[in-house]
């Protein structure tokens, strides 16, 4: 059973700052360009359309007000949510093209209404060349979303974005895998405190991106279904300097292709999202149409007909903080496992009625949609098929020696 793709473009570019006092941040033009190089097509995928983004505007802000354009981006997130949720009712797989990494909040926002909906919990794949852990316990001041996007979704920060309908935070530390960032990332001791678990590039290009994708599947273990971000400065800018803060040390286009059909590979993981990509450093288009490439290879295991349909894992308890880390006062107690559900007899019944799921704090009603288990192909016990599921039942990796970046040299986020 092939798992459709369908590609939500998503052009913000609200959560960078401008390169220059007269400028604004070029990646809102990344899905159009990604678009040129006849990525749907490709991927034989459904258009899923566009989150219209608001007008970038720092106006009078200042360091010390807070992130800037709060408003604009929570309201967005909301929006965002909504589309990628009605994807996954869909029962299709989400592509995400940012924009910048503040796209990750409406991603995540989806993600925390599933694992409601569900009653598991959902994990997070970082793949990024930055940790984007900024957040007013580290740092003097925050500002530009897109550097502080994890920080946010793990429930640091201010509350008009890191608690959106009250949902805080929207992935535990405990269910976050960090993928390639440098060796030295300034935030790198306050992820291991938090008990974040990270392969920095020389770990990972130590292990190999397929063996890497398949230990990151494994931290997630616990959870129903996980969702992947995918940054692409996680490149060496020898290779991709069309990136906001090109920084050098990253991985090969052939590493990120390898890295993401591991992830993807497997009903367990739930959609994908790309950002940061800025066509203003991509003149004649070439490193739009390597994007692209990789792309398509690497979500060729989604698509391909021996696919497994999307299932979601059954509820586990949850796991104690893992070794040396500390349990973040954001997380909530742990709970008993549920009551397992049963398998009822194949139907064509939705994963939850719309009268039985539950409610969001403004009334309606909360999307649910596919999800997976197994491993490359394997069926995991207690996976749970959603097109199965009862609506009374709740389911719970470039080469050594790249020089040094020609592209940007100012870090907007």
């Amino acid at each position: 059973m092939m798992r459709r793709i369908a590609v939500l473009d998503a052009p913000t570019n609200l959560g960078l700052r401008p390169p220059t006092s007269t400028s604004v941040p070029g990646c809102a033009k990344a899905p159009g360009a990604l678009r040129d190089h006849d990525l749907l097509a490709r991927l034989r995928a459904r258009d899923a359309g566009c989150v219209t983004a608001p007008r970038y505007d720092p106006g009078d802000w200042r360091p010390g007000d807070g992130v800037c354009h709060a408003r604009e981006i929570a309201d967005y997130s909301l929006a965002l949510a909504e589309r990628i949720g009605s994807i996954i009712d869909r029962g299709e797989f989400p592509v995400v093209l940012g924009g910048d990494c503040s796209v990750l909040l409406g991603s995540a926002l989806a993600m925390h209404r599933l694992g409601e909906a569900v009653g598991g919990r959902i994990g997070l794949v970082f793949v990024d060349g930055h940790s984007d852990f900024r957040h007013p316990g580290n740092a003097s001041y925050v500002g530009a979303a897109a550097g502080e996007d994890l920080a946010l979704v793990t429930g640091r920060g201010q509350a008009d974005l890191a608690a959106l309908e009250g949902r805080r935070p929207y992935f535990r530390d405990i269910d976050v895998v960090v993928l390639g960032i440098r060796a030295q990332d300034e935030y790198r001791l306050d992820l291991q405190a938090a008990g974040i678990t990270t392969r920095p590039v020389p770990a990972l290009r130590a292990e190999g991106a397929a063996r890497t994708a398949q230990w990151a599947h494994e931290q997630l273990a616990d959870c129903a279904g996980y969702w992947v971000h995918i940054d692409v400065d996680v490149l060496d800018p020898a290779v991709m300097p069309a990136v906001d803060a090109p920084d050098p040390g990253g991985i090969a286009f052939a590493e990120l292709e390898i890295l993401l059909a591991g992830l993807v590979d497997t009903p367990h993981c739930l959609g994908v999202e790309l950002t940061v990509f800025d066509p203003d450093y991509d003149p004649d288009g070439s490193y739009a149409a390597e994007i692209v490439n990789t792309v398509v290879a690497g979500l060729a295991p989604v698509s391909a007909p021996e696919a497994m349909p999307p299932r979601l894992l059954s509820p586990r308890p949850t796991p104690a903080p893992r070794r040396g880390s500390s349990r973040s006062a954001l997380d909530p107690e742990p709970v008993d496992d549920p009551e397992p559900a049963l398998d009822p007899e194949p139907g064509d019944a939705p994963v939850l009625a719309a009268d039985a799921r539950p409610s969001r704090p403004d009334g309606r009603t909360v999307s649910a949609g596919e999800r997976p288990a197994g491993q490359n192909g394997t069926e995991v016990a207690g996976a749970i098929p959603l097109d199965t599921l009862a609506p009374a039942h709740a389911v719970s990796a470039g080469s050594a020696g790249f020089s040094e970046p020609a592209g940007p040299e100012t870090d907007t986020a």
